[in-house]
């Protein structure tokens, strides 16, 4: 049985070398990038039976794609159309004052015109968990209602559901951000969100704790856990609060992270690990992911559990 599907967008990510803007580059390094799917790699990596679901371009480009997902085990469920494209986008990186800058490239991409009629409902049905991100909904008004129609296929099946708020500004405003999530809100069990984007896009104030007990106090969650950067994380659950502080870890490659922890963290939490035990391991997963170039956390049980032991890092021979 299929321990977590995901669904969502996943593209190409083109990086110039080092910090070489994107328009003087004349080469850049691909790899496979969609929040779902790293959450998918990840939670495989560490133990889960995973399905990502999608929607792709029938084309070499679209099967660079589910290679890259099934060489980590992943399963998939594609709808393949030979009617639009993949999505990319351009990943310039470079130190203060320039920083890193994500430059899209995804419309008429084959995902954003997927319906529930795409996929195999039975998997999602049966499955323990099922988990998306706000990042799909905001690419079309019809995945909206796909990404709403499966949270609701999924809670009436019983499939515990996930929520990643992940907020990005360059995709919708946060008034139609909030509008929209809203509506998917009562389908969601646990909902992981940036402090930052419970303010600016679920209008909530004050510390973590207190959004975490005023958003349980309206949609009822399970578990609300609330990310906070170099602050760790919080989570509430049954009234109780967990909090997880970072683990040390290099800068050198921070997209990612946040899938890194979620994988890390559904790893734990649908194996019913203790809510601080998951919070633990996905913390521990962020931080090796940051080691890793690329979007995904290519990561293994024993260099999580190395991490949590605070085993030091010196050459493994």
């Amino acid at each position: 049985m299929t321990d977590l599907v995901t669904f969502g967008e996943t593209m190409l990510r083109l990086s110039p070398p080092g910090d070489e803007r994107v328009e003087t580059a004349d080469e850049f390094v691909a790899h496979v990038a969609g929040a779902e799917s790293n959450v998918a790699v990840a939670a495989q990596r560490l133990g889960l039976e995973t399905l990502w679901m999608s929607k792709l371009p029938d084309s070499p480009v679209g099967h660079n794609v589910t290679g890259e997902l099934k060489n980590h085990g992943v399963s998939v469920d594609v709808a393949w159309t030979k009617e639009s494209r993949l999505g990319t986008y351009y990943l310039e990186t470079a130190d203060p004052p320039r920083g890193t800058n994500v430059l899209y490239d995804r419309s008429n991409s084959a995902i954003q015109t997927a319906t529930t009629d795409d996929f195999r409902l039975d998997r999602l049905r049966s499955a323990s968990g099922f988990h998306t991100s706000g990042i799909t909904p905001a690419l079309s008004d019809t995945l909206e209602t796909t990404t709403g129609k499966l949270l609701r296929e999924a809670n009436e099946a019983g499939t515990t559901t996930f929520f990643d708020l992940n907020y990005r500004s360059k995709l919708w405003s946060p008034t139609t951000a909030q509008e929209t999530i809203a509506k998917l809100l009562p389908n969601v069990d646990v909902l992981v969100v940036a402090e930052r984007d419970a303010e600016l896009v679920l209008d909530r104030s004050g510390n973590a704790a207190s959004m975490a007990r005023d958003l349980d106090d309206e949609y009822d969650f399970d578990t609300v856990v609330i990310t906070r950067g170099s602050e760790g994380v919080l989570a509430l659950e049954e009234g109780t609060t967990y909090e997880q502080s970072t683990f040390d870890a290099t800068d050198a490659h921070p997209v990612g992270t946040g899938d890194a922890f979620v994988g890390g963290f559904l790893s734990r939490y649908l194996r019913e690990d203790s809510t601080a035990d998951a919070l633990a391991y996905g913390a521990a997963t962020a931080a090796i992911k940051r080691s890793i170039p690329g979007d995904i956390a290519v990561v293994s049980p024993a260099e999580v559990e190395s991490v949590l032991a605070g085993d030091d890092t010196e050459i493994s021979r």
